[in-house]
């Protein structure tokens, strides 16, 4: 057995996204034949999603039946020099934004984070809303960070994933008084002296609107994509186009919608009433052609979850925490087709040899 034997195996494996078998796509990076391993480099860039788990899983049936041990791993381009990336071991930046402030942004980064992380990632979540950090609160994360000899931040560690917010370098009830420039500096050094280690992915919940926290993030870390968080009323769904121009304007991959508060569900009586409108978040996907990752109700569960620090995704029994759970495979497979087609087009790009 040799690479084209190998390769012509690999061609029976499809891409279900991009519609075409992975050789042909350009998705292998490198395979490396010896008497005893076949070693084979997909590039996959978001690590347990269903659609690339499913991928992964197709490419070992395909070569299940031949006499050697195979060693896959996965590794895409991030486009960004590791001298140059301040966070060279994080594979994905996720930041979950909103036009404005009262839609359940931090609600979903939090579950969106845990979600990722039920799924068997390697997740970090950075609040990184200076002047109204929730995350905390939201986790029950109330122990300080620790530091190294170096001065260098240890995160908080709380339901598998790491945590660090401005809530935890200050006093609980203490305000937050900055100015631009003292934003950039308490943010860069946010990301630049905490020990994230290895990370699959790190969830970043920015504060709402446009300014100087985003604008910095952008310009600075290598967001792989964005989440937009909106409710159904026209007013949020103004707000929510701003945030989707900012991201354009910076060439950042928006991954998705999601529609939050979409509608109530009487404990008493079982109707349901669109008490913020119906049906604007995808109205708003359909309109600028973004993907719709999902729709989370109105529902007492979701504000019992943050108050006790029990993010609702990790409820298996609960539906409004399958509504999370849809939302973190969709989102984590967005970011999959992101990186596969960008990886596919720069192949069939080149030159032939």
């Amino acid at each position: 057995m040799n690479t084209d034997d190998v390769r012509e195996r690999l061609r029976t494996v499809e891409d279900p996204d991009l519609g075409a078998d992975i050789v042909s796509l350009g998705l292998i990076n490198s395979i490396d034949v010896t008497d005893d391993e076949v070693s084979i480099d997909l590039a996959l860039g978001a690590p347990y999603s269903p659609t690339e788990t499913s991928i992964a899983n197709e490419v070992r049936e395909a070569m299940g039946d031949i006499d050697r041990e195979i060693d896959l791993s996965a590794s895409v381009d991030r486009g960004v020099p590791e001298a140059e990336d301040p966070l060279p071991k994080v594979k994905n930046v996720i930041a979950v934004a909103s036009g404005k402030g009262g839609v359940g942004k931090s609600t979903v980064a939090v579950n969106l984070a845990a979600g990722l992380s039920r799924l068997g990632a390697r997740v970090g979540l950075f609040d990184a809303d200076v002047y109204g950090p929730n995350v905390p609160r939201m986790l029950d994360a109330d122990e300080s960070p620790r530091a190294t000899e170096d001065e260098e931040i240890i995160p908080v560690e709380k339901h598998g994933m790491k945590l660090m917010s401005m809530d935890f370098l200050v006093g609980k009830d203490d305000p937050v008084i900055f100015r631009g420039p003292m934003v950039d500096n308490v943010l860069t050094q946010l990301w630049d002296d905490v020990l994230w280690g290895e990370l699959d992915y790190m969830v970043v919940d920015l504060p709402p609107g446009t300014g100087d926290t985003q604008l910095t993030m952008l310009q600075q870390v290598p967001v792989s994509g964005a989440v937009i968080v909106t409710t159904p009323e026209e007013v949020a769904l103004d707000d929510a186009r701003k945030g989707l121009r900012m991201f354009g304007r910076h060439e950042t991959p928006v991954l998705g919608i999601v529609e939050n508060m979409s509608s109530f569900v009487c404990p008493d009586c079982g109707g349901t009433h669109d008490i913020f409108g119906s049906g604007g978040g995808r109205e708003f996907a359909d309109e600028t052609e973004m993907p719709f990752l999902g729709e989370i109700p109105l529902n007492p569960e979701v504000r019992e979850g943050g108050a006790t620090g029990e993010p609702l995704v990790l409820d298996e029994d609960s539906d409004v925490g399958e509504s999370f759970r849809d939302i973190a495979a969709r989102t984590a497979n967005m970011q999959g087709i992101i990186h596969r087609k960008r990886q596919s087009d720069s192949q069939r790009a080149q030159p032939e040899q």
